[in-house]
């Protein structure tokens, strides 16, 4: 399996591609802009996209979902349960930071950590991880996580908007990403990537060099 990250302009929130060489195909988490970009590389690479897996509703991260709904008709867009109500508010939280408004798409099916995703010959695991927003998940593909806003390079998402918790973002972190294995790769929703190892060590907050720890 292959990763192939794109970076839109605005909020610089990554979209990651995920595809299989061999058999072509194709899964995007997150799809905060890039589109043109990224559907450039779908058609180059004749590549089947099956699914769009989000991280979390926040507007950032879901913007550019029109575009590949008009695209791609059959693809199916999965995302949590839990970020539901937040997902029916885009609108309002454009305005809150005074961006222009995205248009939304019908979630195809909603998710929590009890689904594993088929994709190619393996599967991809969800782990629920509130904190960030009440409804933020990390995707597991076999050593690759897709962490979104919930785990960054050396930093955590923020927990002050609407549904998120510190509390809660500290357990997902610790008791549920902490106990992957360390080699495990880190594809984070802003910024570069990182692995479990060395958020371990050195994450700001739940690193053990951590001065909260």
């Amino acid at each position: 399996m292959i990763v192939k990250k794109f970076i839109p302009r605005e909020f610089a929130a990554n979209n990651y591609l995920l595809y299989d060489e061999n058999l072509k195909d194709a899964v995007l988490f997150d799809c905060a802009g890039s589109n043109d970009a990224i559907f450039k590389f779908i058609d180059e690479n004749n590549l089947n996209l099956k699914y769009i897996l989000i991280t979390h509703a926040h507007f950032d991260h879901v913007g550019g979902l029109k575009g590949f709904k008009d695209k791609y008709p059959n693809v199916k867009v999965l995302m949590a349960k839990a970020d539901e109500e937040m997902y029916k508010n885009l609108g309002m939280q454009c305005d809150l930071f005074g961006q222009r408004r995205v248009e939304s798409v019908k979630i195809d099916e909603f998710i929590d950590d009890t689904k594993e995703i088929e994709f190619g010959d393996s599967k991809i695991k969800v782990i629920s991880t509130p904190g960030h927003s009440k409804g933020s998940v990390c995707y597991l593909a076999a050593d690759n996580l897709f962490a979104g806003d919930t785990l960054f390079l050396e930093e955590i998402g923020r927990c002050d908007l609407p549904t998120g918790s510190f509390k809660e973002i500290e357990h997902s972190i610790k008791e549920k990403l902490f106990k992957l294995d360390d080699n495990i790769k880190v594809f984070t929703g802003h910024g570069d990537n990182t692995t479990i190892g060395h958020e371990k060590i050195h994450n700001a907050y739940f690193g053990i060099n951590s001065i909260y720890s």
